[in-house]
């Protein structure tokens, strides 16, 4: 309770902030704040069990249809997986065999790199559907049915992974696009 407090306080905190970044967030900012998220869920997997289970499919084809989409479209879709995995994080991790520092530390990072992607695109984008529930599967037919085990949370992390090097490849070359 207290951590969905505490990034609710952080999120905001930097929602407000982001508005003067602008752009030059994408630019500066973007890059520095996915590799670090990519080390962190790299070393959250030096301390788990590995698995080779696989109970959803990744969803190439709605990553094929962002990256045909507008610019503003792909930050709203980018920002979309950076806040949904932010959500399925929080759920329970116990089993896990994470340090807990490593987990928030994570999450903030996530956080701030959503919060700073969406103050490039300046408006209101209604949610993917087909995303959230992909998302709500990860949930329920991952995590729940297997009781948020190790092994689950171990199969969340390398479909995480796969999300951060996927929304890198989508946003990265609007860095150079100053139409944003």
């Amino acid at each position: 309770m207290l951590n969905g407090i505490f990034f609710v306080c952080l999120s905001l905190s930097l929602y407000s902030a982001g508005s003067s970044l602008s752009c030059r967030w994408m630019t500066h900012k973007f890059r520095q704040h996915s590799t670090n998220s990519l080390d962190l869920i790299a070393t959250m997997a030096n301390n788990s069990t590995n698995t080779t289970e696989d109970e959803v499919d990744f969803p190439n084809d709605l990553y094929n249809q962002a990256s045909k989409a507008s610019a503003e479209d792909k930050l709203s879709f980018t920002v979309q997986i950076l806040e949904e995995m932010v959500s399925l994080f929080e759920e329970d991790h116990s089993s896990a065999s994470w340090e807990q520092n490593t987990v928030e530390h994570f999450l903030i990072v996530v956080t701030q790199q959503a919060d700073g992607l969406h103050s490039c695109g300046h408006s209101h984008k209604k949610k993917n559907k087909k995303l959230h529930m992909y998302f709500k599967r990860l949930s329920h037919h991952v995590l729940k049915r297997m009781g948020h085990s190790a092994e689950a949370w171990e199969l969340i992390r390398e479909e995480m992974k796969d999300h951060l090097i996927r929304a890198e490849q989508l946003v990265s070359p609007l860095k150079r696009n100053t139409d944003l």
